[in-house]
């Protein structure tokens, strides 16, 4: 199989939105495999528009499966209970400590701004949004929002790579009235990371991948998830030209050596689109295992709505989805 857009449309539906018409997603996947349970875990968020109750980021699941054909949810959380106006993209791992650690990113009551913090429990049914810690507030990193945690592991060491709001001339004290600054074109979005040897505590390393001035991807460079390529990592992230794709963003490709300093490999365009509505195709995760491919991501319907979707693929395949020039 080549990895184009076209076998990514033919991607096993997962989750269908709960409308069927544009802002209903089901989408902003983060997928894990424990091995010790030979199961599947997945985390998406179900969102409706805006005026909608309960309205953009409502309510965040966790599904299980053993065979990636049936899907339980097993958990879930509303906004409401963190006291937020929306949940966005949320991480799931389970330690070597055999701690279960479910990364929630929200926008912070206290500051309008987005921010992640950590819930840790025995199983993903016992996380209690209650007992969530502050991990990432976006002031104290000189930032105006973090959010959209995702993990990739390598060598003993963990690398989270994050969404964040870098200030612009343009941002103000007004800039988090709407409790969402990635939408108002007051910042840029770009990518962080976060690394930690034990998913507890975490160093953060700094902005690493941010929008180049001009292009398709100049406003939001955000990465998703990382998988190795070789002796080097390919990245998957969202890009857009504007606020004005905000919700709506394209994937395209990076390649780094450490894990730390990326080159676009798609400076033209987006690798990978739905050829609906928006064209949007976001929010990639991939995971490895054997020699298999597992890829879930949000896809834009010819309703205008997201669902959230899987492809399995085989590891030789990876190549395929580089541009030909990166692939010579």
């Amino acid at each position: 199989m080549n990895l184009t857009s076209e076998s990514f449309a033919a991607g096993r539906i997962v989750r269908e939105p709960v409308g069927a018409t544009n802002g209903y997603w089901a989408g902003a996947p983060g997928i894990f495999y424990a091995p010790d349970e030979r199961a599947w875990y997945l985390t998406y968020r179900i969102r409706r528009p805006r005026g909608v109750e309960p309205d953009r980021g409502g309510e965040a699941r966790i599904a299980r499966s053993t065979d990636l054909a049936l899907w339980e949810d097993v958990w879930s959380v509303t906004k409401d209970q963190f006291g937020s106006a929306s949940i966005e993209r949320c991480a799931l791992r389970k330690g070597a400590d055999g701690v279960w650690r479910y990364f929630a990113s929200y926008v912070d009551p206290t500051d309008g701004r987005w921010c992640v913090s950590a819930l840790t429990a025995a199983t993903p049914r016992n996380l209690d949004p209650a007992k969530a810690k502050p991990l990432f507030k976006a002031a104290p990193l000189g930032l105006e929002g973090i959010k959209d945690p995702r993990i990739f592991e390598h060598q003993r060491a963990f690398y989270m790579y994050l969404s964040v709001a870098v200030p612009t001339p343009r941002t103000s004290a007004q800039s988090h009235a709407s409790l969402d600054i990635f939408n108002t074109g007051e910042c840029v979005s770009a990518t962080g990371l976060a690394t930690s040897t034990d998913l507890e505590s975490w160093q953060w390393q700094g902005v690493i991948f941010a929008p180049d001035p001009d292009g398709w991807d100049c406003y939001c460079r955000r990465i998703n998830t990382v998988v190795p390529l070789g002796e080097k990592f390919l990245a998957f992230y969202d890009g857009s030209a504007g606020h004005h794709e905000n919700y709506e963003e394209k994937t395209g490709l990076a390649l780094s050596s450490d894990l730390r300093h990326w080159e676009s490999l798609t400076p033209a365009g987006p690798r990978l689109t739905s050829p609906h509505q928006s064209h949007s195709l976001r929010y990639v995760d991939a995971r490895v295992l054997g020699q298999e491919v597992f890829f879930f991501y949000e896809f834009a319907r010819p309703d205008g709505a997201h669902d959230l979707r899987m492809l399995r693929a085989s590891l030789p395949s990876l190549p395929s989805v580089l541009p030909p020039a990166a692939a010579a």
